[in-house]
């Protein structure tokens, strides 16, 4: 049997919730839409579902050419999903600082008022370029506001593989969404996705760089925004620790811009 792509998502927003879609374009920056957008704080640092697991439960979707932001209780707004000419400011992810556009005022007292804090809608324009880590990305690719890479994929069997070592020790089976992937595959042996090396995916090509070290997102239900801790991470750790962290998913770079979509075939190199 081959290797078949079965999920495409796309997290407009860092930290909020996902699309599923049936196709995406690959950029150089990662899927179209895919983390161009991010919340920052008054002081312009980046937040996450680390410290705010809720921003799980404000839902996005692409309606036109914008961008809709919905929760539980609070009528929707809308974006331009590709914003121009807005002013520029800073603002900091992880170690990298970047010129990002303000995006709306209204954007943000929405968004504050659903999180509980000062929020502000920051986005990525073409002209920025934040560079992978050189280590492992050496032909000097640049990332949106995901942590640290264009793509990441993860393996339908090294999930099933997770989950019954979980049952194992006593634990509920966790979904695929807590590891926010942007492909998913079926077909590949569990864990295989570490040799994964060079590969097409529909008119793209795409490389395996590093592995994706896991952290407490990965515990937080991405429905309600509950943190459910210990899984996946407690069993996760009792197999899969390693320099780079507790792995589980590969992070890509492109090496071929093209088109994918659910249903094509995982080709390697």
């Amino acid at each position: 049997m081959g290797i078949t792509v079965t999920e495409i998502n796309i997290f407009p927003v860092k930290g909020l919730g996902g699309i599923s879609q049936p196709r995406a374009s690959l950029t150089t920056r990662g899927l179209r839409y895919d983390r161009r957008f991010m919340i920052v704080d008054a002081d312009h640092e980046f937040v996450s579902q680390r410290e705010t697991p809720r921003m799980a439960t404000i839902w996005t979707d692409l309606v036109g050419g914008e961008l809709e932001f919905a929760a539980a209780d609070r009528e929707p707004i809308r974006v331009d999903a590709e914003p121009r000419a807005l002013p520029t400011r800073s603002v900091r992810v992880w170690s990298s600082t970047v010129q990002a556009h303000t995006v709306s005022a209204e954007a943000d007292e929405w968004l504050s008022d659903a999180l509980g804090f000062d929020a502000r809608l920051v986005y990525m324009p073409d002209t920025a370029e934040r560079r992978c880590n050189p280590e492992y990305a050496k032909n000097n690719e640049i990332v949106s506001f995901a942590d640290g890479y264009p793509v990441l994929i993860t393996n339908e069997a090294s999930l099933a593989d997770l989950n019954t070592r979980i049952a194992n020790n006593g634990g509920a089976a966790v979904p695929m969404n807590r590891f926010r992937s942007n492909i998913v595959v079926r077909g590949l042996g569990a864990w295989d996705e570490d040799a994964l090396g060079d590969f097409s995916i529909g008119s793209a090509v795409l490389r395996a760089v590093k592995p994706c070290g896991r952290c407490q997102v990965t515990t937080t239900d991405q429905a309600s925004g509950e943190v459910r801790g210990p899984e996946p991470l407690r069993t996760l750790s009792s197999f899969r620790d390693s320099p780079v962290g507790v792995r589980f998913g590969m992070n890509l770079v492109p090496v071929k811009l093209g088109e994918i979509a659910v249903g094509d075939s995982l080709v390697p190199r």
